[in-house]
């Protein structure tokens, strides 16, 4: 632990008798300290800022609360976020992890983009960001101009945010649900969007009290359901499309991702996972089948090196399956 960072655990100290910092970043003459288990104070916050930015090497200051929400009152409907200027919302999600939701979610923000949409997307797989990655701008500082907001990250045409900005890359989340809501809230509210059209959300794999959460607190236009070929991946699947459908948000879709391989050298297509399993799904379930995208080491190593294949081979057979995939999708 630097010198720095060590003066400013014992200012948060000053304030909080009992405190527990989940993260602290000091980087660019900036300060990021997210704070767990402490409800805010904002004369207490404000004081707090004043003193860290007193510092020397340190002049703008962000702290984030992750206390736990208090309980909507009995027969009051929960507070809604409000995620200024943006128009629609769209939630990229999956019922298991490791069937390409991210992937599919940032070459769909992409998509969209090149379809003349003004398109955010935000990061809200709080315990595995991997946008920063995907987009290139994972160990990039944040910015806030007034002191108060973020900025958003502008990359490849389009404006995203992630809470992997704020926090180490190798540092575990140990956040129950309630508090990592609270991070996520933060950063949906309190970045500066601008005026958009779109903002697709990455959301955490699975159905759990994030998802939950993201699900009734934000104005969701409609979800895309993302999933492999395979029997045990429709199954969580399924149970996506149940969740979204429970709390009244409107499907748009299933995705087959990984749907086929395609041998470079001799052009023979393989099944690898099954095939039409996800169309098979989509139809039982009575909602829509958006389309297939194939298994090819071009999505995987674009995605890695920051330059999605949407944005880098838009002209791939790769890119163009996201790009009719984001057509039916902007249609509604």
């Amino acid at each position: 632990m630097s010198n720095l960072e060590e003066q400013i655990r014992k200012l948060v100290e000053k304030y909080f008798n009992q405190v527990n910092i989940a993260a602290l970043i000091v980087k660019d003459e900036r300060a990021i300290v997210t704070l767990q288990n402490i409800t805010e104070n904002k004369d207490v916050t404000a004081n707090l800022e004043k003193e860290i930015a007193a510092l020397n090497g340190i002049k703008k200051v962000n702290i984030i609360y992750t206390s736990e929400r208090s309980a909507p009152t009995l027969g009051k409907e929960p507070e809604m976020w409000k995620v200024s200027g943006v128009k629609k919302i769209i939630a990229v999600a999956s019922g298991k992890g490791g069937v390409g939701k991210s992937t599919t979610a940032v070459n769909l923000a992409l998509a969209l983009s090149k379809l003349g949409k003004k398109t955010a997307l935000f990061d809200a797989d709080i315990y595995g960001p991997s946008i920063p990655t995907m987009l290139g701008y994972e160990n990039q500082p944040v910015v806030s101009y007034d002191g108060k907001t973020f900025n958003a990250f502008e990359v490849h045409g389009i404006k995203s945010m992630s809470i992997g900005t704020l926090i180490d890359r190798d540092a575990p989340l140990v956040w129950r649900g309630a508090k990592a809501g609270g991070a996520l809230e933060q950063l949906l509210t309190q970045v500066e969007w601008g005026d958009i059209d779109i903002m697709v959300i990455d959301m955490p794999p699975g159905t759990g009290d994030i998802q939950i959460t993201l699900a009734q607190k934000l104005k969701i236009d409609g979800a895309v359901i993302v999933s492999t070929p395979q029997d045990i991946a429709l199954i969580d699947a399924v149970k996506g499309v149940n969740m979204f459908q429970k709390v009244g948000i409107p499907i748009l879709g299933i995705v087959e991702n990984m749907s086929y391989y395609i041998c470079p050298n001799c052009g023979h297509k393989e099944e690898i996972f099954g095939h039409a399993g996800a169309k098979e799904t989509a139809e039982r379930m009575g909602v829509r089948f958006l389309g297939e995208i194939p298994l090819h080491i071009d999505i995987r190593t674009h995605a890695d090196e920051g330059k999605p294949i949407v944005e880098d081979k838009p002209d791939s057979p790769q890119a163009n399956a996201y790009m009719e995939i984001a057509k039916k999708i902007a249609k509604g």
